[in-house]
């Protein structure tokens, strides 16, 4: 046994491989992004792992795989499984042969997504246990217990972890991996795996029946306790759950806690039996009031995200022990539950140095980003611009200001036909990755001709899966493992689906660019655009020159800063300089300069000479 410093979903991986999973799937979307990575770096030759094109084909592969007996898992955001909600289901009657855990991480406060979906609601829906950890060590262990679960009871099992829970280390003691040596068959067995109405209808029944021992199991789980305050008190009790249980433990030292690692199907002895043995209950848990709404309706007096007609526990963002000491404050001045709070808890940051308060940096598109040309030349156009999840949705913000909509994976492509549909006054322009263009634009694509539409559709296709770290898609010619395999070709998937116009750019040409642009806008038909340029980021090449300001033909006009290019700064007098740590030398700002006043220059020569 081993003791190691790892995320949550580094402990995860681990837990995976302790468990003698077989097959990994998921699709990149942080905060769950590192699970297969670290599965393939330090597990890949013992567990088959993969990037599918999305969520939905990457849940069902790993569904295929545990109808063979073997142990398989999953991983996505929170919003992947809106994708992955069709199988989800269904799988929910069928049930599975060998374990299946899918790896749902959400991400209160919506660091990097779109929403604040609490994935516990779609469990209940699903009607599927779900598990919680709290740390990375019990990310580790609920990996293999949630196998053990699944097995026992034929159930597929969502482990909900947080952005907190992802990405926070702690420390991990490693056990011994399991070698379960038992063969992979698929054994035939329609009433089973195949829901047709008439053995879907039994099925329905079993699922009924398996919520309900589930319910059971989880009241005398080990991975739900009661954590008694030591004075005997039992004035308070708080229920919690995952990351938020820290938070409690630090804030409210005096309350008896219930920390609920298993959370659903709802433990409902143990929910009772803990509301009995305290006077006042609190449930803290974050975004949606799941555990709290169900124990008002077990008849179980709570307080939670109000207290009275006050709002107390925030509804949305994440928790933290600033949040809470709000709560605590709220509680010990309310006539109702002022008794239980009579010493106060010193503040943390009281020992602590205290830290500057940093400026607002928001995200900006990298230096030498290949959409940034793209979307500098889109913007000369009067149109509509329908955008997708990505870097690219970076275009939002000034100076660039060209993104209007966006709605979902793929929804870049079909919110422009709708909106084309509707006879918008203006052209509309419809934009993804190329990542994207795998995961579920082409169905996108193929509803703009089949329907006849008219919408002008770019992919901006930088070679690789960027916003969530580089990894690979079927257009890279690689696979999670470092393989060579087939690269798909944008160009050619779109001629196959019946697009006649196709063309590839280079987005940091912009007037090959803007030539493109103006014919596929202007056109009655459909235009795919490939803007076709790799991130600098993931393909780091040497530079053969510089880019610098002759400040002799500086006019000050500040058209070079329109680009929103972090290289080129601007001091108070207006004067232009290029920061060369920061500069790829892509040459867009030589290009919108009207005076010539930037300038190439050698790298190599001691003299820096013009090139």
């Amino acid at each position: 046994m081993t003791k190691k410093l790892l995320s949550g979903n580094e402990a995860i991986a681990l837990g995976a491989y302790e468990a003698d999973c077989s097959v990994a799937t998921g699709y990149p979307g942080t905060p769950s992004t590192e699970i297969l990575e670290n599965i393939s770096k330090r597990y890949g030759d013992k567990i088959y792992c993969e990037w599918s094109p999305n969520e939905k084909v990457a849940f069902e592969a790993a569904v295929g795989a545990s109808t063979t007996g073997a142990r398989a898992m999953t991983t996505m955001k929170l919003v992947g499984l809106n994708v992955a909600a069709d199988p989800l289901m269904t799988l929910s009657y069928t049930g599975v042969a060998g374990g299946f855990i899918a790896v749902v991480a959400d991400d209160p406060g919506m660091n990097s997504s779109q929403d604040e979906q609490d994935t516990r609601l779609f469990a209940h829906f699903a009607k599927v246990p779900v598990l919680e950890p709290a740390d990375s060590q019990e990310a580790k262990e609920f990996m293999k217990v949630g196998f053990e679960i699944s097995e026992q009871f034929g159930t597929p099992v969502i482990l909900r972890t947080t952005t907190t829970v992802s990405h926070s280390r702690g420390v991990v003691e490693s056990g011994t991996p399991l070698a379960l040596n038992r063969p992979h068959s698929f054994k035939k067995d329609p009433q089973r795996f195949v829901p047709i109405p008439a053995f879907a209808r039994q099925m329905r029944v079993r699922l009924e029946d398996r919520v309900e021992r589930l319910g059971k199991a989880a009241s005398v789980s080990s991975l739900n306790r009661v954590e008694w305050n030591e004075s005997g008190d039992r004035g308070i009790g708080i229920v919690t759950s995952s990351a938020t249980y820290q938070y409690v433990k630090e804030v409210f030292p005096e309350a008896n806690v219930l920390k609920l690692g298993w959370c659903y199907p709802f433990p409902d002895e143990l929910l009772i039996n803990f509301s009995d043995s305290v006077e006042r209950v609190v449930v803290i848990e974050e975004l949606e009031d799941f555990v709290e709404q169900h124990m008002k309706a077990l008849g179980i007096a709570t307080i939670g995200k109000k207290i009275g007609q006050e709002n107390l526990v925030p509804k949305y963002g994440p928790l933290d022990v600033d949040v809470l000491k709000k709560v605590r404050k709220q509680l010990s001045e309310n006539p109702a539950t002022a008794k239980y709070f009579t010493a106060p808890v010193a503040a943390p940051e009281a020992n602590r140095a205290e830290l500057p308060v940093l400026p607002n940096r928001p995200p900006v598109l990298c230096p030498g980003c290949p959409h940034r040309g793209l979307f500098y030349a889109l913007s000369k156009f009067d149109v509509v611009v329908a955008g997708d999840i990505g870097c690219y949705s970076l275009a939002v913000a000034p100076p660039l200001n060209c993104m209007d909509t966006i709605l979902c994976m793929g929804g870049g492509f079909t919110v422009a036909h709708g909106i084309d549909c509707a006879k918008n006054d203006r052209p509309v322009v419809g934009v993804l990755g190329d990542s994207t263009f795998f995961h579920s634009g082409m169905t996108g694509l193929m509803d703009i001709v089949y329907n006849k539409g008219k919408s002008t559709v770019i992919v901006l296709d930088n070679r690789i899966t960027a916003m969530t770290g580089h990894q690979d898609n079927p257009g890279t010619g690689k696979t999670i493992m470092g393989e060579p395999t087939y690269e798909a070709k944008i160009e050619d998937i779109a001629k196959a689906m019946g697009m006649k116009n196709v063309v590839t750019v280079n987005p940091r040409k912009l007037d090959e660019t803007s030539a493109a642009l103006k014919t596929a806008i202007e056109s009655d038909e459909p235009w795919l655009i490939v803007a076709k340029e790799p991130c600098p980021l993931a393909y780091r090449k040497k530079a053969d020159h510089g880019v610098r300001v002759d400040q002799d033909k500086c006019k000050k006009c500040g058209s070079c800063l329109k680009i929103g290019c972090p290289a080129i700064e601007r001091a108070p007098d207006k004067t232009v300089s290029i920061n060369d740590t920061l500069c790829v030398s892509c040459d867009l700002c030589k290009q919108v300069c009207k005076f010539g006043a930037l300038e190439s220059y050698d790298v190599n020569s001691a003299k820096g000479g013009l090139v």
